[in-house]
């Protein structure tokens, strides 16, 4: 009679164990899906700010066409990107654009004044800043669900029901600062 009791109970706590535990990788995967979500939002705002600096720019500096034609192509190669190593190279050959159209804009004091140029930098600052914070977060998700993934009981739980490992959002090693624009 107590044995049965002892196996009972040993039962519903393996069983409760499983539930907890594929419960919570199934939160932990979500998460990551929200935090790739949350990147895309942003990375999605920093392209529509791009055709309105670039249109801002030339008006200024229309004769540097080599300039516009690579953050044109950049940012259709950053919107078509898929997955996190993907997007990430995407992000890097933009990120260099635009470093390049700033460095186009230096030349022109007239357009360091324009207000509406000022404002575009501004936001694209602030865009890059909320970029970084979601990327963070992204790999922070990453970390906490691949760990989990990893340990048991877990480990047998997420081989069941094929849960696999996520990649991170990495940059490249010559990237791993933030975009600066100074005048």
């Amino acid at each position: 009679m107590i044995v049965g009791i002892v196996v009972g109970v040993l039962v519903v706590l393996l069983i409760l164990v499983f539930i907890l535990s594929y419960n919570g990788l199934v939160r932990l995967r979500n998460r990551i899906d929200n935090a790739w979500s949350q990147i895309d939002v942003q990375l999605k705002r920093r392209y529509d700010l791009i055709p309105n600096l670039v249109n801002t720019v030339k008006g200024y500096a229309a004769h540097e066409r080599g300039v516009f034609e690579s953050v044109t192509q950049a940012r259709a190669n950053a919107i078509n990107a898929q997955g996190p190593a993907q997007q990430a190279e995407a992000e890097n050959v933009l990120s260099g654009a635009l470093k390049s159209l700033f460095a186009v804009a230096e030349a022109y004091p007239d357009l360091k004044a324009n207000q509406n140029f000022l404002s575009l930098q501004e936001e694209l600052t602030s865009t890059e800043d909320r970029v970084a914070y979601a990327r963070q977060f992204y790999n922070d998700s990453v970390l906490s669900y691949n760990n989990k993934l990893q340990t048991f009981p877990r480990n047998v739980i997420a081989g069941m029901f094929n849960f696999e490992k996520r990649e991170y959002f990495e940059g490249e090693p010559e990237a791993t600062g933030p975009v600066r624009v100074e005048f």
